[in-house]
């Protein structure tokens, strides 16, 4: 059972996760403010943004703060679903804001924005139907005297209802709507469709739903697809094990959403977004022999469980299915999208193996770059290309757009977030749990890998460790100890490292997502670019 603390809590973790754009527009308006929030059940919360990231947490502590919220439940519900204006809500004792002007507005517009957006999401609308019904019908108003008086009916969340009265979401999964072209709107006056304080051409998708709807979708194309034929155990059945392994599937639905966005069809995408996938695994495949690595997506890497050269033979076969996929597609879009389609894989697939050049190279030599641009460069080739810039340029190619220009400019904003999104991982892989992460714990430590955290530490210690580390890399991934990767670690740590590649993704990941806004600004707004602006923002707010 939920308090209302609890409830604010659970709804923002939830749009942390689903709809990140919607926590960095909020964490905008808020600024530096820090609220200290009191609610009609005796609990109480803080409420503050740190960057792009809304941190909401419980007892707020002694310190002073800039504004204080107090809201009782008639209040919080009556914000929630945007039914009625402020001055509806601000009665005595039941909406309580203090502080100063500015604050005061600066706080109400990051409430309505909240409220207003996050409303239309069913896993919101999850939380706040629960924490409704747990509330009662009644609203309990305190009187003069300070006692209790019932007053009036709890408001039955109009808007609530005629969402779910006008779009029921088992109908919703039945009717094979595009989950791109599903805008989550709840704004209505009780009356009609329209809103007291309109937001036009604010879409918002729940965007965990949509990636693992198109990762879904294009799963099932690839194992539709797959022969089923001998040699079963020793081939198909090792190119369908990464497949369906657990996966974020960010590259189907950069694609997919960007072909939508540009007026093409889901099913326009989803051949080439299912190629794509096909040589991203065989990519890992290759990579996790070349990388000596033991687990993948939380499972033994192939070639650990089956061998090197059967795990070598299911990563070619993957590309050469990805071929076959790719050349598909002529049958449904014709020869000057597939031919598009085809040119912007291959370059990709050059960029790649250029990339992993570079870092096998300096591995190799057991060299350590000195300047963060050289591993923007080289991450960028590596998996810049595949995971974030490519993807959206080949939806773009699917959807019959073939301009140079035009495609160019998804690659400076992609590019900064693809960065972004890479130094987070390698972050993750030093701080984060196996069970989360999906990935051997310092695996990049005991594979040598040339991460911002090692650059910056070869740059900010003293020459003696630098030797020191340089020894460690020496070791051959075989022979290296556990305990090798944790001297290492415990010398990034001490260094400052860590916080370093944490703060420079962050900035990498604002400047991406202030190149989205203004370089697609040619694209309409409509509910699949706002799929693509979730994914630019879950960079900037996500957990590390």
């Amino acid at each position: 059972m939920l308090d209302s603390a609890g409830v604010l809590i659970t709804t923002i973790d939830a749009l942390t996760i689903r709809a990140p754009a919607i926590v960095a527009a909020a964490a905008k308006q808020l600024g530096s403010i820090k609220l200290q929030l009191f609610f009609g059940d005796r609990s109480e919360a803080e409420l503050f943004a740190d960057n792009s990231s809304l941190i909401v947490r419980r007892d707020p502590s002694d310190e002073s703060y800039r504004v204080q919220v107090h809201f009782d439940d008639r209040s919080l519900m009556l914000l929630f679903d945007s039914a009625e204006k402020p001055s509806a809500e601000a009665l005595e004792k039941s909406l309580d804001m203090r502080g100063s002007r500015e604050d005061l507005l600066a706080t109400w517009r990051c409430f309505s924005l909240l409220s207003q957006r996050a409303s239309g999401l069913r896993s919101v609308q999850a939380i706040w139907s629960a924490y409704r019904d747990q509330v009662g019908d009644a609203a309990w108003r305190p009187d003069a005297d300070g006692g209790d008086t019932q007053t009036e009916e709890m408001p039955r969340w109009p808007a609530l209802a005629w969402l779910n009265d006008r779009y029921p979401a088992a109908q919703e999964l039945l009717s094979g709507n595009d989950p791109v072209l599903v805008p989550a709107r709840s704004l209505w006056n009780g009356r009609d469709a329209g809103s007291w304080q309109a937001a036009p051409d604010v879409f918002d998708n729940d965007l965990m739903a949509t990636l693992d709807r198109c990762k879904d979708r294009v799963v099932d194309e690839i194992l539709r697809l797959l022969p089923h034929k001998q040699p079963k155990r020793d081939l198909y059945d090792l190119m369908r094990d990464y497949v369906v392994r657990e996966g974020k599937g960010l590259r189907p639905t950069l694609v997919i959403a960007t072909c939508v966005a540009l007026g093409g069809r889901m099913e326009d995408g989803v051949r080439a977004a299912a190629a794509l996938e096909m040589f991203h695994n065989g990519f890992l495949v290759h990579d996790d022999i070349a990388d000596e690595s033991t687990h993948r997506r939380g499972k033994p890497t192939l070639h650990m469980e089956h061998g090197i050269g059967l795990a070598v033979n299911a990563g070619d076969a993957m590309h050469l299915f990805a071929v076959d996929m790719t050349l598909s597609n002529l049958e449904t879009l014709g020869l000057s999208r597939t031919l598009g389609i085809i040119h912007e894989i291959l370059f990709m697939c050059r960029e790649t193996v250029e990339g992993q050049a570079i870092e096998l190279g300096w591995i190799h030599r057991n060299f350590v770059p000195r300047r963060d641009a050289d591993y923007a460069r080289m991450s960028t080739k590596k998996t810049g290309w595949y995971t974030c810039i490519s993807p959206c340029r080949i939806g773009a190619a699917a959807a019959g757009v073939t301009d140079p220009e035009q495609l160019d400019k998804f690659n400076e904003a992609f590019r900064l977030i693809g960065i972004a999104f890479q130094i987070q991982d390698d972050v993750l892989n030093l701080v984060g749990e196996t069970e989360v992460y999906g990935k051997e714990a310092l695996g990049d430590l005991l594979e040598g890998k040339r991460t911002v955290m090692m650059i910056h530490l070869f740059r900010n210690t003293t020459p003696e460790i630098v030797e020191r580390m340089r020894e460690i890399n020496s070791f051959p991934r075989i022979d290296k100890p556990f305990a090798l990767a944790e001297e290492m670690l415990a010398a990034m740590e001490g260094a400052g490292s860590i916080d370093y590649a944490s703060k420079l993704a962050q900035k990498l990941a604002y400047q991406g997502v202030d190149r989205f806004e203004k370089d697609l600004a040619f694209i309409p707004e409509n509910p699949a670019k706002a799929v693509l602006r979730q994914v630019a923002n879950y960079v900037t707010t996500r957990n590390l």
